[in-house]
């Protein structure tokens, strides 16, 4: 019976022993009433930490992702630069050769398209540069920095003090539950006293870095917020600016393409033989194969110049010189009279001066259908 009453003693003993400890824990971890308040601060301040962590880690990823974006559009874009810079010098070639036998209509819009695409591509150019060195640099110093590291390494040491501090306040409750059965004993008062005063440098501690801690991760999480969001601007900043340059860029082509497309729906139709107020061609005294020079009253002497025909023309009389569009005549004279004397394809006459335009380049390959 006597053992049966020490065993219920000593289960008793057990149980109020793991309830102290609890209510140690529900008031702090470092037990005790008089230890309430800083104890709540303490734990305040690590769910405090706790927030900022998970803060500053979330805008390092964002971070983290913002300049993966960056890169890939740099890469992208860059790609694009090469293609469109390809094309624009591929539009350049096509309008300086002007191959065309019927105009250099499509050329100096090829030579319009060149020049604007070289600007666009330009201007690209440099909003990838901006990017690199605005958003994607800044970016990646701050994910790669020492502050953030620095302030995390803080909180992990401050987490491990912590948990020492922890096992620090059970060793102290175990300690405390020896000496009340072991009255009187003062080795074991002695170990008690050296624990609660190890214990109570680890709270100071615990409390002074938890404090640096907290303002390190505050510090970084403002900093992290603060130019992330003028990254963001800046981006956006950048590709605004871009945008506008690239719209003045294609107005003024599309300006430049239309000007010359109501050119050519507004040009006046040549006259032509049948028209009343034009007068009759000059007359020759002899028209046949080998062209006889003669000046007349109406004609001007001029520089021999190369036309391209502009517009079919068909002689009605023997000293009028039929033409087809794309030919190239050799003019030798002008008339006051609206018309011009030349050769073309071994045969010479007269024909309206409006039906072909001046050139001063002409294909090697077109000189053997002139004469």
């Amino acid at each position: 019976m006597d053992a049966i009453r020490k065993q219920a003693t000593k289960l008793r003993d057990q149980v109020a022993r793991q309830q102290q400890v609890f209510r140690q824990f529900a008031g702090g971890i470092y037990g005790g009433a008089e230890n309430v308040a800083s104890d709540e601060a303490d734990v305040q301040n690590h769910q405090r930490l706790e927030k900022l962590y998970i803060s500053t880690r979330a805008a390092k990823h964002f971070q983290r992702e913002l300049v993966r974006g960056v890169e890939g559009y740099i890469v992208h874009g860059s790609k694009q630069v090469e293609i469109g810079t390809k094309l624009s010098e591929d539009c350049r070639k096509y309008g300086s050769e002007n191959t065309c036998t019927s105009g250099n209509t499509l050329s100096k819009a090829a030579l319009s398209f060149s020049r604007a695409r070289a600007a666009m591509e330009k201007e690209r150019g440099t909003l990838l540069k901006t990017l690199g060195t605005q958003v994607a640099e800044p970016l990646r110093a701050m994910v790669m920095g020492a502050p953030l590291e620095d302030a995390r390494q803080l909180a992990q040491r401050y987490d491990r003090m912590r948990q020492e501090a922890e096992a620090q306040a059970i060793d102290v409750s175990r300690r405390q539950a020896k000496v009340r059965e072991s009255i009187g004993n003062a080795e074991y008062v002695m170990k008690l006293e050296a624990a609660e005063a190890k214990l109570q440098e680890m709270k100071s501690n615990v409390t002074t870095m938890g404090k640096e801690a907290s303002a390190a991760m505050a510090a970084v999480e403002g900093q992290q917020q603060r130019l992330t969001f003028r990254r963001l601007i800046s981006m956006v900043e950048s590709e605004r600016n871009y945008h506008q340059r690239i719209l003045q860029i294609l107005d003024q082509l599309e300006g430049e393409l239309t000007s010359e497309r109501q050119r050519i729906e507004a040009a006046p139709t040549p006259s032509t033989p049948t028209d009343k107020s034009m007068p009759p061609p000059p007359s020759y005294d002899e028209v046949k194969s080998t062209f006889t020079a003669h000046t007349h009253d109406d004609s001007t002497d001029v520089d021999y110049f190369l036309g391209e025909v502009m517009y079919s023309f068909r002689g009605v009389s023997d000293v009028e010189l039929s033409l087809s569009i794309g030919d190239y005549v050799v003019v030798r004279k002008v008339s006051n009279s609206g018309w011009a004397e030349g050769e073309c394809k071994g045969k010479a006459g007269w024909f309206p001066l409006d039906y072909i335009e001046r050139r001063e380049q002409v294909l090697a390959s077109k000189m053997a259908h002139i004469f």
